[in-house]
């Protein structure tokens, strides 16, 4: 038996700003024109399930839905309950409505696009400042840059194509400050170690010594919650089990649009 998880769920007070853009396509035919009243009456269930609906647009080739959500919510999980509920409802409804196909488009989304989320974590060395130029060329060291991580492209699978981003930050407890080069190295190298091993792509770390900023593609059955507790643990684990994080995070997702650009068209 492993050690156990110093980190839970219920014991966190996250910070986080989630945004999804759903689209389904009929199996055949068209969507019938009275959808919007439609997704008023499934507001209360996807408040239930920890999505919020925020707008649609609704055509007869195909209903997109952007979503905000709790952490706890996958991309997995939210392509079931948005396919699902709608179907359900628009056959119960008495509508003539042949069912959604298999497949569906899922979509981070955010405030800011991703060139600028991966851009700002790449430069929080140079955010800083440091007064010593020797500590200044130590920490650039724990900045990792990917290039073979390409997060402007999509996971696929047999019932869908996924674009999902996610941002995380971890603190430590009292922002206590990390600056030996063992331990900087351990959170580094720990930090792509956990990636590989859950199924993530990272696209640029950024260990500072009283935070860690990662920008990566998760596992489409993961949360953002479960993402953030894989490396709180498993990170507090590396270094002897200590309780190095604050319980809290941040986490916001992001893609190639921002929330205005969805407002006006998406593909």
């Amino acid at each position: 038996m492993g050690p156990k998880p110093l980190y839970h769920p219920e014991n966190l007070s996250p910070a986080y700003e989630l945004r999804y853009s759903w689209t389904g396509w009929p199996t055949r035919g068209g969507l019938p024109p009275e959808g919007v009243g439609v997704l008023e009456r499934l507001n209360a269930a996807w408040e239930d399930n920890g999505l919020r609906r925020l707008e649609q647009r609704w055509a007869e080739d195909r209903v997109q839905i952007t979503f905000s959500t709790k952490t706890h919510v996958s991309p997995v999980f939210l392509a079931s309950r948005a396919k699902g509920r709608l179907q359900h409802e628009l056959r119960k409804s008495g509508l003539t409505f042949a069912g959604f196909s298999r497949k569906v488009a899922v979509r981070t989304l955010g405030h800011n696009r991703r060139e600028h989320v991966e851009a700002y974590i790449a430069s929080q060395v140079d955010r800083e400042r440091f007064c010593d130029p020797s500590f200044e060329a130590l920490i650039r060291e724990f900045t990792v840059v990917c290039p073979d991580v390409d997060l402007s492209q999509p996971t696929e699978t047999a019932h869908g194509r996924y674009w999902y981003n996610v941002h995380i930050v971890l603190v430590t407890a009292e922002r206590h400050r990390v600056v030996d080069r063992r331990r900087l190295t351990v959170l580094r190298d720990t930090s792509l170690a956990i990636a590989e091993k859950k199924g993530y792509g990272i696209s640029r770390l950024s260990v500072m010594p009283d935070h860690l900023h990662t920008a990566l593609r998760g596992n489409l059955e993961h949360s953002p919650l479960d993402i953030a507790l894989a490396f709180q643990n498993n990170l507090a684990y590396a270094l002897g089990q200590l309780r190095i994080w604050a319980d809290t995070f941040y986490t916001g997702t992001f893609g190639e649009y921002d929330m205005g650009a969805v407002r006006g068209s998406e593909s």
